[in-house]
């Protein structure tokens, strides 16, 4: 079975720092590209960020580029979010997403345009306190 696990999420100060991981069983990650997504409140849910852990390229969005870092380890089979300077709209659910077979990445938009979502975690809470 293919199981995502957020973890990492909780109440954290304005300009603080969360990292959220993402443990994946059931597909080896450095075969897929993974993304992290969030949903806040009242809003519909958007993309974060996503990595091809083969050979670590990775992408953006404009609202977390600079503060957000997304990075894996392929022997634990894991993926995480580091979020740093935090503001109170970064408060959401964050989840993390299979979204498809790939060796490498070459753009935001390729993630955002080109793939699915093959497979979703349950989401892990961050609320950005000030």
């Amino acid at each position: 079975d293919v199981r995502l696990v957020e973890s990492g999420g909780g109440l954290v100060q304005v300009g603080q720092t969360a990292r959220l991981s993402c443990v994946v069983s059931g597909f080896a990650i450095d075969g897929y590209a993974m993304g992290w997504f969030r949903q806040a409140p009242g809003k519909e849910r958007e993309g974060v960020s996503c990595i091809a852990p083969n050979d670590g390229t990775r992408y953006y969005s404009d609202s977390v580029k600079g503060r957000f870092t997304v990075s894996s380890d392929n022997a634990k089979n894991t993926v995480y979010l580091q979020l740093n300077n935090l503001k109170p709209e970064d408060t959401a659910v964050y989840y993390c997403a299979a979204l498809g077979p790939a060796m490498s990445l070459s753009s935001w938009y390729e993630c955002q345009m080109e793939y699915g979502q093959d497979y979703w975690g349950e989401g892990t809470l961050v609320t950005v306190s000030s």
